[in-house]
C-alpha cells in the first residue's frame, strides 16, 4: 500500500511538472505574439509612415531587426526608438534604408500612384491610413509591395506601373492572399 502512495504521488509530481512546464513554454509563445502585435502597431502608427514607405521587421529572441526603404529620415529614426521602447525588445539593429532625394523619383511615385490607384479594382488598397499595397521608387526603379487579394490584381497593378512613363523597371513583390 505504502509503495502505491509513493508511486501515486510520484506521478502527480511529475505531471505537475509537466504542466508548468508545458505553460510556461504557451506562455512564452503568447509572449512572441504580444511583442509582434506590437511592434506591428508601433510601426502602422509611425506619424510619416505612407504608400511610399516599406518597413518589415524580424524578432529574433528579444533583438528586433528592421529593414526596408523610407523617404524620410525621421521615419527611419522614430520606427528605430518606438520599436526599441516595446516592452520584451532589449535590441534593435535598425537596417531601414533612407532613399535618396530626388524629384524624379518623386515625381515618379506621384505618377504611379494615379496610375495603380487608378486603375478599375485597384483603388480599394489605397483605402485607410496604412494601404495594402505600397510603392518604392529608388532611382526610377519601381518595386510594389505589400498584399493584394488574386493573381488578377496582382499583374493589374504591375501592368499599371509599367506603364508610368520614365520608370526604368518594375520589380513585383506583391503577395496574393488567395488564389482566384
Amino acid at each position: 500500500m505504502r509503495r502505491f502512495q509513493k508511486t501515486l504521488i510520484a506521478l502527480v509530481a511529475m505531471l505537475a511538472l509537466a504542466v508548468s512546464v508545458a505553460s510556461a513554454g504557451s506562455e512564452q509563445g503568447l509572449g512572441d505574439a504580444s511583442i509582434n502585435r506590437e511592434i506591428r502597431k508601433q510601426i502602422l502608427t509611425l506619424p510619416y509612415y505612407g504608400v511610399f514607405d516599406n518597413i518589415a521587421y524580424s524578432l529574433e529572441g528579444t533583438t528586433v531587426r528592421l529593414s526596408g526603404q523610407v523617404v524620410r529620415p525621421i521615419t527611419r529614426h522614430d520606427a528605430g526608438r518606438r520599436v526599441a521602447r516595446v516592452k520584451g525588445v532589449d535590441r534593435v539593429v535598425n537596417d531601414i534604408e533612407v532613399l535618396p532625394l530626388s524629384n524624379f523619383d518623386d515625381s515618379i511615385r506621384v505618377r504611379t500612384y494615379r496610375a495603380v490607384f487608378g486603375t478599375a479594382g485597384l483603388s480599394r488598397y489605397s483605402i485607410g491610413a496604412n494601404p495594402a499595397m505600397r510603392i518604392i521608387v529608388n532611382k526610377g526603379r519601381v518595386t510594389l509591395e505589400g498584399v493584394v487579394l488574386n493573381k488578377t490584381d496582382k499583374q493589374l497593378a504591375f501592368m499599371a506601373a509599367n506603364g508610368v512613363s520614365g520608370v526604368f523597371a518594375v520589380t513585383n513583390n506583391l503577395r496574393v492572399e488567395r488564389e482566384n
